[in-house]
């Protein structure tokens, strides 16, 4: 094991604290926190850690050797019973509308910074605990989260980069060897869950409502103190030689943020991720997807479908109307950056700018899951509109849909139950659609034919190209309960099979092929594998 690879060769520079001033209390009890970017709190020891899982990728990332990541050591840092040299623990402050709504002071109320590490490659990569005790935002919580949040978090930030969607990541899984007190269902019916925490990384963990809270506050000294630390550490690219942030530079960076978060939002369509609660608070200023809560994948193609049972009514975070939320909550960035720029029509420029980086790339999306060359929208509108108002009329599970797609031949010899076979297998129940479904299906499909043929490409190329964008293997909400399921029982052998499964989503993995399979029936209305709640 090379010496550089050790916890104790780690370096830390703790950028942000130099940058931000902080809470000038410092004990650990719930507060409004004022003219400051974070408070200085310890994780809360706890009992009897274990470790549970660690990314073997993350760890490589941040510069830790595999072996040193199963050492006793490793188990007491990342469940923050200990410290290491130059590690400065703090949590952020930040506001954040929520549903819609300004709620004032949110914070990180169940996460610790643990420092910001330089990695071998120079770059630097943020360590925090969630779930690892009370911080001065905690409100009326106890800054704890459970194994069966824990476990989606950690396998779920994984995926997301397997799958190449922009994301936090996950370093380690550790059970805290205590039980914590939650109400799943928010019935009145709390119940004791084993503990656990999962340490997240990232560049950063700034998010839209870090800014938020300097500007509804009127602090823009600090607002602005914020803005030049996030551009000299994350976008120093856009910097002029005199390395001072302007007017120009913050509309750069502004138009960049809007940029990313739209990549972002088309790689969660690309593949049927639906967040759940976009709020503003849960919105990084990388661009990167944060905060897994009651995330979910689409099963059946249902554009109105959200899994939080928070938003069963309203709906506001459902699957289709994800570009739209990102929009929104841009907007209200910009509102709080507004005092540095004050230039009203630039920002909406750059936010009308949204809408038309989007579309393109919704474009270039959709072409690529076809298998086509290139959009043309003068076929490609209809061709896509069509696909999925027949997606809706039976339930289709829409990631099976798209792998099996790549198997339609250019071919227009066969009939209609010959050119649609290989779809039948991502249909619920296949033996009861109806005639008319079938026809409609198979009149697409000779559109999409007409259009492939078209292009010009051999079906090897098509489907080569369409596997690598249409995964196989997507972290289904009743797969993370299996995982949960026997992790409660001591088993974390399903966690394991699951993050070496998703490393590879694009992959045939034939000897995984139960991962593949339709959301089976015991899973429509568990919880868990439905809709889920915040609770954790």
């Amino acid at each position: 094991m090379s010496h550089s690879n050790t916890l104790n060769n780690l370096k830390f520079n703790n950028r942000y604290l130099q940058a931000l001033p902080a809470d000038p209390e410092t004990d650990n009890h719930r507060r409004q926190v004022l003219d400051a970017g974070y408070s200085f709190v310890n994780p809360t020891p706890v009992s009897n850690p274990s470790l549970v899982a660690v990314s073997p990728e993350v760890a490589e990332l941040i510069g830790l050797d595999l072996t040193e990541c199963e050492s006793a050591e490793f188990t007491q840092v990342f469940a923050g019973n200990k410290l290491l040299e130059g590690m400065q623990p703090y949590a952020l402050c930040y506001g954040g509308h929520q549903f819609g709504n300004w709620a004032g002071q949110l914070g990180d109320g169940r996460a610790i910074n643990l420092g910001e590490v330089i990695t071998p490659q120079g770059t630097q990569q943020t360590l925090q605990l969630k779930g690892a005790g009370p911080t001065p935002y905690s409100r009326m919580a106890d800054g704890l989260a459970v194994l069966r949040s824990s476990v989606r978090e950690f396998l779920c930030s994984e995926a997301m980069h397997h799958l190449g969607v922009p994301t936090t990541r996950a370093l380690s899984l550790i059970l805290t060897g205590e039980e914590v007190r939650r109400d799943m269902f928010y019935d009145g019916r709390p119940a004791m869950e084993p503990g656990a925490i999962v340490c997240r990384v990232s560049p950063s963990f700034t998010r839209f409502g870090s800014f938020e809270i300097f500007a509804s506050r009127g602090d823009t000294v600090n607002l602005k103190k914020l803005a030049d630390h996030t551009i000299q550490s994350n976008f120093s690219h856009l910097l002029s030689s005199n390395k001072t942030p302007d007017k120009d530079t913050y509309l750069a960076w502004f138009s960049e943020v809007c940029d990313r978060t739209a990549e972002m939002i088309v790689h969660w369509m690309r593949v049927g991720f639906v967040h759940g609660v976009m709020n503003t608070d849960n919105m990084s200023i990388l661009g990167e997807t944060i905060d897994y809560g009651p995330y979910g994948w689409l099963e059946d193609y249902n554009p109105g479908w959200t899994p939080n049972t928070t938003d069963k009514q309203e709906r506001r975070y459902r699957y289709g109307d994800q570009p739209k939320i990102a929009h929104w909550n841009l907007f209200q960035l910009a509102n709080a950056i507004y005092p540095l720029i004050k230039d009203e029509d630039a920002l909406h420029e750059i936010l009308d700018d949204y809408g038309l980086r989007y579309q393109q790339r919704w474009q270039t999306m959709r072409a690529e899951k076809l298998g086509l060359n290139t959009f043309e929208p003068d076929t490609d509108t209809a061709l896509n509109h069509d696909l999925h108002t027949l997606l809706q009329q039976t339930e289709t599970d829409m990631t099976l849909f798209y792998r099996h797609l790549a198997g339609i031949p250019a071919d227009d010899m066969l009939d209609d139950d010959a050119l649609i076979a290989p779809l039948i297998p991502a249909f619920y129940t296949p033996d009861t659609l109806p005639d008319n479904h079938l026809a409609n299906l198979a009149m697409w499909c000779r559109q999409y034919q007409q259009r492939i043929q078209q292009d010009g490409t051999d079906d090897a190329t098509r489907r080569t190209r369409m596997h690598a964008v249409n995964p196989k293997y997507v972290l289904r909400n009743y797969m993370a309960q299996l995982a949960i399921d026997a992790a409660d029982e001591g088993d974390y052998g399903v966690i394991h099979e699951l993050l070496d499964v998703l490393r590879h989503p694009y992959d045939e993995q034939s000897e995984h092929a139960k991962y593949a399979a339709k959301r089976p029936d015991w899973a429509r209305s568990r919880a868990g594998c439905s809709m889920l709640s915040c609770s954790s």
